[in-house]
This record gives structure tokens, C-alpha cells and sequence, in this order.
């Protein structure tokens, strides 16, 4: 369950806000004033803040810039003042949306649900984790598509890339020239296995050491090729 902070001094909007946040499953904490809720809102974790700007002892603006020095939990400020001037400033402050009084009970719902749902897919490409293939010196970096031998990073071509990739994921196998053009570019050969050669070729000269002694890229004579691990 979602936990929703409202920072509101008018009782009856509060009262309000929370009650529809609960019709919809939302936990909801509430705090009148500005000091107590910027404490709240740094000590405790929320999914979302809804912030008024007009609030005693602290005003919004100063508690929205507190926050994100430390969180980038999503903010709504909710406001009386209209003018464009005040939207930007929060706006500028981190915050993620702004709403004037009066508004829509039901449009605020389905504002938090909207910003919950695009911070959770945020945080959860944030924390995808790259494919990574590692092979003594060479490091392939399948989601980034990026290359580095020997922490040198190294630049390829969409084709050299893929094809790397495709051997360094199948090693000690052998590949003839037909199968890695069929595999890479996805269609019968017919005839021009020159490609595979030429791009063989690019891939050592980038990669190896020793083109006359590969130790990743090996021909296998009359055959094809294998990636050596």
C-alpha cells in the first residue's frame, strides 16, 4: 500500500484529500504545519507528498527545497496562489506537479496515481541491471553496447558489435561464414560470406592482440570460427 504525506493547515481540505487517498487505498499521514511536516517528510519514508505553500511556521517552497536536497520522493504542491511566477518557482524547487485551489478531489487521485506509477518505472529502469559478458580483457556490455579491452573502451559498428556479442555468448563453438551471416544479418548468404570475413578481420584488429595469434576470435580452417574462452 502506497503511503501518501499531506502537509495542509486547512483542516477541511486535509480532511478531504485523506479521505479520498483512503477510498483508494492509500495510507495517508497528515501534519498542519510546515516545521513538523519537513521533519516528517525527512524522517519517514513516503511514496508520495502532497505540500501546500501557504503553511504556518514553514512554507512550502522552503519544505519542497529541504526535501529534495535529500529525496526525490514525488511532490504535488497544492496552492491558492495562481499566478505563473509562483508555479515555476516550485516547479524549479523539484517539485513534480502543481494544483490551485479549489480542485477536484478526484482529479487529485488520479494525479498520485499517475506520478506514483511513472516514479516506479523511474526506479525500476534505474535498477535494471546491465547484461554484461566478460572474457579475460574484453568486457561486452550487451545492454549499453559498449566494448572496452583491457579498460580501453573501444568503438564498433552496429554489425561488429552484434557480432561479437552473438560469439562471445556462444563460446567454443563453431560457427561457419553462412551460419554468423544468416544469425546477423538475418538473411541466406547467397554467396557473399566476404562480410563475415571483413567483419572478422575489424573485430581483431580491435580486440586482439596478436592478429596472427588470436586468443579470442580463432579461425577454425575449412570450417568457420570460435570464440576461445
Amino acid at each position: 500500500m502506497a503511503k501518501i504525506l499531506i502537509i495542509e493547515d486547512e483542516a477541511s481540505i486535509a480532511e478531504l484529500e485523506k479521505d479520498y487517498l483512503e477510498l483508494s487505498n492509500f495510507e495517508v499521514v497528515v501534519e498542519e504545519n510546515g516545521k513538523a511536516g519537513a521533519v516528517t517528510a525527512l524522517n519517514e519514508d513516503f511514496d508520495l507528498i502532497i505540500l501546500d505553500l501557504m503553511i504556518p511556521e514553514m512554507d512550502g517552497f522552503e519544505i519542497c527545497k529541504l526535501i529534495r536536497e535529500k529525496k526525490d520522493t514525488p511532490i504535488i504542491i497544492i496552492s491558492a496562489k495562481k499566478d505563473d511566477i509562483d508555479k515555476i518557482r516550485g516547479l524549479s524547487l523539484g517539485a513534480d506537479d502543481y494544483m490551485t485551489k479549489p480542485f477536484s478531489p478526484s482529479e487529485l487521485v488520479a494525479r498520485v496515481k499517475a506520478h506514483l506509477s511513472r516514479y516506479e518505472r523511474l526506479t525500476q529502469a534505474g535498477h535494471t541491471t546491465n547484461e554484461i559478458i566478460e572474457v579475460r580483457d574484453l568486457k561486452i556490455d550487451k545492454t549499453a553496447r559498449m566494448v572496452w579491452i583491457n579498460g580501453i573502451e573501444k568503438t564498433f559498428t552496429s554489425k561488429e558489435f552484434d557480432l561479437l556479442a552473438f560469439l562471445a555468448e556462444n563460446p567454443n563453438r563453431v560457427f561457419t561464414k553462412e551460419e554468423l551471416f544468416k544469425e546477423i544479418w538475418k538473411m541466406e548468404s547467397v554467396g557473399d560470406i566476404a562480410t563475415v570475413t571483413v567483419h572478422i578481420k575489424k573485430l581483431r584488429e580491435k580486440i586482439e592482440a596478436n592478429n596472427t595469434n588470436p586468443k579470442y576470435i580463432e579461425t577454425i580452417w575449412g570450417v568457420g570460427y570460435r570464440f576461445k574462452i
